[in-house]
C-alpha cells in the first residue's frame, strides 16, 4: 500500500508541473498570436502608442510624465520611481490597434500612482518582502544539506507563498490598468467603434498571462506541498 501511495504521488507531482507548464505556455501564446495579430490592424487615427500615451497622460493632468523608448518586445511598463513610461519600440513608434492598446494600458498604472490607487500602493510595499524572501532562497542549497530535503522543501515553499501574494495582488492592479485604458481610448475618442473589439481583445490576453502564472503557482505550491508530506512519511 505504502508503494502504491508512493507511486501515486510521484505521479500527481509530475502531472502539476506538466499542467502548470501547459497553463504558462498557453497563456504565452495567446498573447504572442493576439499581439502578431493587432500589430497588423493599423488604427483609423493614425496615433502612434507614444501619441496616444501624452494625450492620456495630459488628459490626467500628468504632463510631469514622461515616455521612453526601451528596449526588447512587450517589455512596456510604468516605473513609479522615476514617474516615467517606458515603452518597446514598436509600441512607441507604432500605429496599430496592438500599440495604442498596451500603451493605454501602461498609462493606466501611471493614473492609478496618481490616485493612489490601493492595490497598486500595497502591491509596491510589498516588493521589498518578496526580494528578501526570494533572495533567501538562494541559501536553500545549504539549508537542503544541514536539514535534509524537507528543509529545502520548506524554504521553497515560503518563497512561493511569497510570489503568490505578490501575483494575487498584481491581478487586480493590471484588470484595473487595462480597464483604464479602454475607457480613456474612447473617451478621447483614440480608436473607432470598429477597433474596441481588437483592443479589448489585447487587453485580456495580455491580463491573461497574469492569471496563468498566478495559477502555474498555485500548482507548484501543491507539488511542493505534497513532496513535502511524501518526504514526512
Amino acid at each position: 500500500m505504502d508503494f502504491m501511495l508512493l507511486g501515486y504521488e510521484n505521479i500527481l507531482t509530475v502531472m502539476l508541473a506538466i499542467v502548470g507548464f501547459i497553463v504558462v505556455i498557453w497563456a504565452q501564446s495567446n498573447i504572442s498570436r493576439t499581439y502578431q495579430r493587432s500589430k497588423r490592424i493599423k488604427t483609423d487615427g493614425n496615433l502612434t502608442g507614444q501619441e496616444v500615451a501624452r494625450k492620456i497622460l495630459d488628459e490626467h493632468g500628468l504632463s510631469n510624465i514622461y515616455i521612453v523608448e526601451t528596449q526588447g518586445e512587450l517589455s512596456d511598463h510604468y516605473d513609479p520611481r522615476r514617474k516615467v513610461v517606458r515603452l518597446s519600440r514598436e509600441v512607441f513608434h507604432g500605429t496599430s490597434v496592438a500599440s495604442v492598446a498596451v500603451a493605454a494600458h501602461e498609462v493606466g498604472h501611471a493614473i492609478q500612482d496618481k490616485e493612489k490607487y490601493p492595490m497598486m500602493r500595497f502591491r509596491s510595499a510589498l516588493v521589498p518582502f518578496v526580494n528578501l524572501v526570494t533572495y533567501l532562497g538562494y541559501f536553500g542549497l545549504i539549508v537542503s544539506l544541514i536539514g535534509g530535503i524537507t528543509g529545502y522543501i520548506k524554504l521553497s515553499i515560503l518563497v512561493i507563498l511569497a510570489t503568490l501574494l505578490f501575483q494575487l495582488v498584481t491581478l487586480p492592479v493590471e484588470f484595473d490598468a487595462s480597464k483604464r485604458a479602454e475607457k480613456n481610448l474612447q473617451k478621447l475618442s483614440l480608436i473607432s467603434n470598429s477597433e474596441k473589439e481588437e483592443v479589448h481583445a489585447m487587453l485580456k490576453a495580455a491580463a491573461l498571462t497574469y492569471v496563468a502564472s498566478f495559477i502555474s503557482t498555485i500548482l507548484s505550491l501543491l507539488r511542493l506541498v505534497i513532496m513535502l508530506g511524501d518526504d514526512r512519511d
